[in-house]
């Protein structure tokens, strides 16, 4: 069992940066492979980034390739997603994920097990 808390977002202008952080509970972090989605207004959610279980495997949406990071301190139990320059377009809000536990690495959103309650990230143009 995971519980996954997000927090870090807020409101940006277009260009600046944001971090978010997932602190998860539990001390079987570094079993599960994590992922961040998105939402936004009137859309389906979508899939941003994923890590592998110890780190070495990375996946990026397109949409947001170059411009976030996605990392995890396993000793922290925390994922982040480090955002740079940011666009209207990434105004959503922002979901962590937890795989299931067969998983060591997944980018298919119905292979994640648990979900965060969410953080809302909103750029202004």
């Amino acid at each position: 069992q995971v519980q996954l808390v997000e927090s870090g977002g807020g409101s940006v202008q277009a260009g600046g940066s944001l971090r978010l952080s997932c602190a998860a509970s539990g001390r079987t972090f570094s079993t599960y492979a994590m992922g961040w989605f998105r939402q936004g207004p009137g859309k389906e959610r979508e899939f941003v980034a994923a890590i592998s279980t110890s780190g070495a495997r990375i996946y990026y949406a397109d949409s947001v390739k170059g411009r976030f990071t996605i990392s995890r301190d396993n000793a922290k139990n925390t994922v982040y997603l480090q955002m740079n320059s940011l666009k209207p377009e990434d105004t959503a809000v922002y979901y962590c994920a937890a795989g299931g536990a067969s998983y060591a690495f997944t980018v298919r959103i119905n292979e994640y097990a648990y979900w965060g309650q969410g953080t809302q990230v909103t750029v202004s143009s």
